[in-house]
């Protein structure tokens, strides 16, 4: 077995660790499962994991193998995938049942089956109890071969998407905080283009859905067909002055503060979301940082959202309209997205290297086989 860990401190840093390599190397204590992993997704959103690691609690679902080299300094990234049951001392768990969930960058888990249902189930292990629910729950998938595609689809959007869900349903709960346009900064990743699908999805009167990228990825923006106007970083002249709610998807406080000064006091609200620019989030100085509006941004954290959501429509309901905007939004994905899968953890450290750099088409779905 292996782990890929990442330096906590430093996420380009990572080592490959050998933590057994059979399922007899695997203790099993009443109630748990051993379960091996199949298939995971690899996304800009997981950079954002070990870069807030430390602030949200990433580090901690995961607690990686000890080596004894400044183990304390190591950690595993939280991935969504997929993984069968190799062993079990679970009564309600069988041999080769699939779940669909939260795992490591690693080819095994040891897991504790707790609130089991026909569909569904919570990994009870104690060093998980206090970290946010939605990322506890597992679905329940049945025995037998999964489908390829389909699951690289649903590795790959069902944690962006739920996502993009999240932000479409606070930004009409917010009547868009009066704003005549939505603009959505780092428009070509996929948490962005799943809200921009939602947004242009709504029936009647919506804003304008506006989308900002890098140059180079403009005409790939437009492409995908869910935006009303795409402008590169290079032209914020065109930006119109009209009341405007922000949703930032990339961190990078030198863009996002030119954005803010360019719109002044028709930047209603931001939404802040992801760190596809993780490096510069702080700014490093750029004065365009300074001109951002903090009193009207704030972090939107999906969990959350999800946890208010589901205590008023009851958890039924909310899994149901998520499932909707679900399927629509990875039919349309189908379109646009070319999934790549790699076989083998011994083969992900580059292709781990170069999201982290940003080095990565914005078509490009990264399915790896560990």
């Amino acid at each position: 077995m292996a782990e890929f860990q990442t330096h906590k401190n430093d996420i380009t840093k990572t080592r490959l660790v050998s933590a057994g390599d059979k399922i007899e190397d695997f203790t099993l204590s009443d109630g748990e499962v051993l379960v091996s992993v199949e298939r995971f997704a690899f996304t800009a959103n997981n950079v954002t994991y070990g870069a807030v690691g430390e602030q949200i609690g990433y580090w901690q679902f995961f607690p990686p193998s000890p080596t004894g080299d400044a183990d304390s300094d190591w950690g595993m990234v939280p991935v969504w995938g997929f993984a069968s049951v190799v062993a079990s001392k679970n009564s309600d768990i069988d041999l080769g049942e699939r779940f669909y969930g939260y795992f490591p960058m690693a080819h095994f888990l040891k897991m504790t089956p707790t609130r089991v249902t026909a569909d569904r189930l919570v990994d009870g292990a104690p060093h998980r109890a206090e970290l946010p629910a939605v990322y506890n729950s597992y679905d329940r998938l049945g025995s037998g071969q999964g489908n390829a595609k389909a699951d690289g689809m649903r590795a790959l959007l069902n944690p962006l998407y739920g996502t993009s869900y999240c932000l479409c349903d606070a930004l009409q709960e917010q009547d868009y905080h009066g704003a005549e346009r939505v603009i959505i900064l780092s428009a070509s990743s996929k948490t962005a283009i799943g809200l921009a699908y939602g947004l242009s999805q709504i029936e009647g009167a919506r804003p304008r859905i506006v989308g900002l990228t890098s140059p180079s990825n403009v005409a790939f923006t437009q492409s995908v067909g869910s935006y009303d106007d795409v402008i590169g970083y290079d032209d914020l002249v065109a930006l119109k002055l009209v009341p405007s709610v922000l949703v930032d998807m990339s961190g990078n406080a030198a863009v996002l503060g030119g954005v803010h000064g360019a719109l002044g006091e028709h930047m209603r609200w931001c939404h802040n979301v992801g760190l596809t620019h993780w490096d510069t989030s702080g700014g490093q100085g750029d004065p365009a940082a300074g001109q951002i509006i903090r009193d009207r941004s704030e972090m939107f954290f999906a969990p959350g959202h999800i946890q208010r959501r589901a205590k008023q429509w009851g958890a039924l309901d909310f899994n149901a309209k998520v499932a909707d905007f679900l399927a629509g939004g990875i039919a349309h994905a189908e379109h646009w997205m070319d999934v790549k899968e790699t076989q083998g953890l011994d083969n992900f450290g580059a292709i781990y290297d170069a999201v982290v750099a940003g080095d990565m088409r914005a078509n490009e779905g990264l399915v790896i086989l560990p």
